[in-house]
């Protein structure tokens, strides 16, 4: 198959600030490779710390003098279904975007654009629904909670799945009435650059979604210290998320942070082996590889065990690999050549690690761009850095364990805790095991399905915080108590004497 390039790619990429399209101020750009030629396609406009100042200061005049903040909770939801209308009327040139400038499968690109639409639906409807606690001591006093938007919420977004995971934030914070400053990854800011059409002619007002792009050390480091984002929302690495801790610490903000992982996928002797197969091949090799949910230890019991890596490394190897607009493709380019570097040097030491038994390398039929084979090691220890490490592309261990007891040690043995998935047909073991295993989140006899009310979040390095339902109101709200004393006060008397 020939690649096709889309259609009417822009000639550059600017901010967008208080309702208009600029450059840096300094007038500084980067540029933006394609992941399969890794040539440079376009050139973004490199933001510095004036130009979030410029940002932000349009975000808290919208806060502060706008009409976003104040309008109703229905108004606003007519705003956002507006937006999830707009996003799902373009899904296909969303698609033929991200897949671009992400390297994924256009298929898979095509559900995440879906996704972001349902994502701004949910908020939508939440908003309005949403009830807030009230306590009554009968005769006595009446006390009840008051939700308030906090003010600019900073957004700094990865490159995996960019414009669903803009979405994630996006929505709730908009919804309960915040203004955002957006700062996406420069490695993928293609796809970002289109929600200021699509929120122009929402009707979102001006100043109230503002976007910086350039570099995390110099765009997302000055958000993180503007005196004026009282809360940051971070999604990416678990090093990132350690500096955008220490450095919020002095401004004591609200933060929200999804970090890395590297999640394990538990197969019991007892489990639906087909089904197990299929969803742990999914789990690591969609999205390429590069999801911080996936299931990129397998932990499989000792009496299935070879049975289990033999169709395993089959179906890996019969898994595609193609130019990401190709339809049939299943894996595509990994984002960027520094990533494609990083995964190639996990395979290489794989290859001491664990045993070789699926992919290995780039594909034959690619000589050129980013491309990985899906790769499976088997035998791997549980100190081995491959166990430990998170890889981010399309690469898998496979661990062989005996008893319940050591599938639970080596589970929960790295400094990660995100995700788990548990395969057993028995359901005592299995809410055991989803007990006691270090995981923001679980998933028994299922792959990564999303319920939108659920919170989502990890333990340990792998964040602080949940979002998600009503976690994403609380986070990006303040929650006031008021007290209304129905009765005489019941004061204790000072100052009168004997």
């Amino acid at each position: 198959m020939t690649r096709r390039t889309p259609a009417d790619l822009p000639a550059r990429i600017q901010h967008y600030i208080g309702g208009s399209f600029v450059d840096s101020i300094d007038g500084d750009e980067f540029d933006v490779l394609d992941p399969v030629s890794n040539e440079t396609y376009v050139r973004a406009a490199a933001g510095k710390k004036a130009d979030v100042d410029a940002a932000v200061a349009a975000a808290r005049a919208a806060f502060t003098e706008g009409p976003w903040p104040r309008m109703l909770p229905r108004e606003r939801s007519r705003v956002l279904h507006r937006i999830a209308d707009l996003v799902e009327s373009r899904d296909a040139r969303l698609a033929e975007l991200e897949s671009f400038d992400s390297g994924l499968p256009i298929t898979q690109a095509l559900g995440q654009a879906r996704r972001a639409a349902e994502n701004f639906r949910f908020f939508a409807d939440l908003i309005v629904a949403q009830t807030d606690d009230a306590f009554k001591v009968p005769g006595r006093q009446l006390n009840y909670v008051n939700r308030k938007p906090i003010g600019v919420a900073g957004l700094i977004t990865p490159w995996n799945t960019p414009f669903m995971l803009e979405s994630w934030k996006l929505a709730p914070a908009l919804a309960t009435g915040n203004t955002v400053v957006l700062k996406p990854a420069e490695f993928t800011p293609l796809s970002a650059s289109l929600w200021a059409g699509i929120f122009e002619e929402a009707g979102l007002p001006e100043g109230v979604f503002n976007l910086v792009n350039g570099l995390g050390e110099d765009a997302g480091d000055a958000l993180v210290k503007h005196p004026d984002v009282p809360l940051i929302s971070f999604t990416g690495e678990s090093s990132t998320g350690q500096l955008i801790f220490a450095n919020a610490a002095p401004f004591l903000k609200g933060l929200s942070m999804e970090l890395g992982g590297k999640s394990p996928a538990i197969v019991f002797a007892d489990a639906d082996l087909d089904a197990a197969i299929d969803a742990t091949i999914f789990g690591v090799f969609s999205l390429n590889g590069e999801r911080c949910t996936a299931g990129s230890r397998i932990l499989v019991q000792q009496d299935i065990y070879d049975e289990f890596v033999a169709r395993y490394a089959a179906q890996a190897d019969r898994v595609k690999v193609g130019y990401p607009d190709d339809p049939a493709t299943e894996v595509g380019a990994l984002v960027h050549p520094e990533h494609y570097a990083k995964v190639m040097s996990y395979v290489e030491l794989g290859k001491a690690e664990g045993r070789l038994v699926a992919g290995g390398g780039r594909p034959d039929d690619f000589p050129e761009g980013n491309f990985v084979r899906p790769t499976v090691f088997a035998d791997v220890a549980p100190d081995a850095r491959i166990f430990q490490e998170e890889i981010f592309g399309p690469v898998v261990a496979i661990t062989p364990f005996d008893t319940d007891e050591q599938a639970l040690q080596l589970a929960n043995d790295t400094k990660y805790g995100l995700a788990a998935y548990v395969w057993t047909n028995d359901l005592k073991r299995a809410h055991l095991f989803a007990q006691n295993v270090e995981a923001g989140m679980v998933w028994l006899n299922s792959n990564n399905v999303r319920d939108l009310r659920t919170p989502f979040g990890g333990v340990k390095a792998s964040g602080l915080g949940h979002e998600g339902g009503y976690r994403s109101i609380d986070f990006y709200t303040d929650q006031q108590a008021v007290h209304i004393t129905l009765g005489p006060a019941h004061n204790p008397t000072f100052g009168k004497g004997a």
